[in-house]
């Protein structure tokens, strides 16, 4: 995903363009990893020093539903990142101190011993979490 394609499918589920939005997506493409409603709060407040966490929540969870974020839960906390390119079945490494991801290209699904014969699959989610090679140095 990137910042003219978010705000295209914006435009078309009928949502108005606004600085603030696109300033939003913006940061998300910068930072190429998750962030806190929090951090984007902080990196905005500059520029948009009225924004309030409420709306600042309520377009997150509105990109994440449209699929332009991709969210998960650090910490006790959601997070939101722009949601992958790659189509193909992957799912991430993150990194607990900076929040930047790297794909795996493998899944554990394929290796789930159970017997799921009484149960319907309609998705699943794995992540791996650890200390990325730049925050251990």
């Amino acid at each position: 995903m990137d910042v003219l394609t978010a705000m295209d499918l914006l435009k078309k589920k009928g949502f108005k363009y606004t600085d603030k939005r696109r300033d939003l997506l913006q940061l998300f493409s910068d930072e190429k990893r998750y962030l806190s409603a929090k951090e984007v709060q902080d990196a905005l407040k500059e520029n948009y020093p009225g924004l309030s966490f409420d709306t600042i929540y309520r377009n997150l969870s509105t990109f994440s539903e449209l699929d332009i974020l991709e969210e998960t839960e650090l910490e006790g906390e959601k997070k939101f990142r722009f949601t992958c390119p790659t189509k193909e079945h992957h799912h991430h490494l993150i990194c607990l101190k900076c929040g930047k991801t790297k794909e795996v290209n493998a899944c554990p699904m394929e290796n789930v011993a159970t017997d799921l014969s009484d149960f319907q699959v309609t998705g699943h989610k794995f992540e791996i979490y650890g200390v990325c090679q730049v925050c251990v140095n």
